[in-house]
């Protein structure tokens, strides 16, 4: 019997789905780890008064979502693989080798980062510029792969106009961007499901994209597709015990790796704009931090929001948590669909 040229969708379908049983089912061992060792959530001290009652709950769930992410992958390996042309198979596969490193690197980083916050009792882990320069170090590494090993180029993929030609500051500006996602994913895990459904809504949007109308190698979208697709699943997995109210936090060790994985993503299939529209989202809450930083240092004491990250400011205004989380859902699903909508005009 002749093979399918094209991997079928239902292959996808069931990695996805794979990774959110693994996912779901993985949290309750790790949720009884954590508990067992006191291996607790650190609430920031000048946080909302609300937030003081979640504290010792346990962190770190992330490790979960990249099991499902891992299981799934596998699964799609293991089936997507002999489909695949012999030409495309071994590019496909390394790119695909590639993001899972990605996102097994930045794991590693929250780990780090949520250990020394509960070692030391405090909200703050790792200091500022060691997070940053890891993430920095492990983002340029992914970037010089791409380029200089799968022979990416260094355009990006614009809305109505095409593949814009970057040159040599295409560098700079992935590194940027990798680093860049990962703390914005970071700053929206402050509210119980906020990070997980929005990033299982913004992964979702990613996945249809690439396998409706993929970017690039057709081999490579559809690929790329199932493992952003599985990230969605894991997310979603882990969102069944991270709902309002959560039994488990994801931690620094969840949302620095989904943060990475999902700009990893985007930059392998030239999906950048069509992300940054995706994650509008992730970009309100890291805007509103800077706006604050900066504006606060410029005034010597004002500030913009009541608190940030935004969510923070609308929690201040008196909006409930459950009201900002589902109401962020829904504006989740909107701007995927926006996102999906535009994607036609990327390329």
């Amino acid at each position: 019997m002749r093979m399918p040229s094209l991997p079928p969708l239902y292959i996808l379908l069931t990695a996805a789905m794979l990774a959110t049983l693994v996912a779901g089912l993985t949290t309750f061992p790790v949720i009884a780890f954590l508990r067992a060792r006191k291996l607790g959530q650190q609430i920031r001290v000048d946080g909302p008064e609300s937030h003081q009652e979640k504290k010792d709950t346990p962190t770190m769930g992330g490790v979960a979502i990249l099991a499902g992410l891992i299981a799934g992958t596998a699964f799609t390996v293991l089936l997507f693989a002999p489909l695949l042309p012999v030409a495309s198979r071994a590019h496909a596969l390394y790119l695909l080798l590639l993001l899972v490193l990605l996102t097994i690197g930045f794991t590693g980083i929250g780990i780090i980062d949520d250990w020394s916050k509960i070692h030391r009792g405090r909200s703050l882990g790792l200091r500022a510029r060691e997070k940053l320069g890891l993430q920095l170090l492990l983002a340029a590494g992914f970037v010089a792969v791409l380029l200089l090993v799968l022979h990416q180029d260094t355009t990006v993929g614009v809305p109505f106009i095409g593949l814009l030609q970057l040159g040599w500051w295409y560098w700079p500006l992935a590194i940027l961007f990798v680093a860049g996602m990962s703390n914005a994913v970071n700053l929206t895990d402050g509210l119980d499901g906020l990070a997980a459904g929005t990033s299982t809504v913004t992964a979702g949007a990613l996945a249809s994209i690439a396998w409706l109308a993929p970017t690039g190698s057709l081999y490579c979208g559809q690929l790329v597709a199932a493992f952003a697709a599985c990230l969605g699943g894991g997310c979603l997995g882990f969102l069944y015990h991270n709902r309002p109210t959560a039994t488990v936090f994801m931690g620094d060790t969840g949302s620095l790796a989904i943060g990475a994985a999902l700009a990893g993503i985007a930059l392998a299939l030239k999906l950048e704009v069509i992300f940054l529209l995706a994650g509008l989202i992730y970009l309100i809450e890291i805007g509103s931090v800077m706006l604050q930083v900066t504006y606060f240092k410029f005034t010597k004491g004002r500030r913009i929001f009541l608190m940030s990250p935004y969510h923070h400011h609308l929690e201040k205004r008196g909006w409930s948590e459950r009201s900002i989380v589902y109401r962020a859902w829904v504006f989740s699903l909107v701007l995927a669909a926006a996102a999906v909508w535009l994607a036609r005009w990327t390329r």
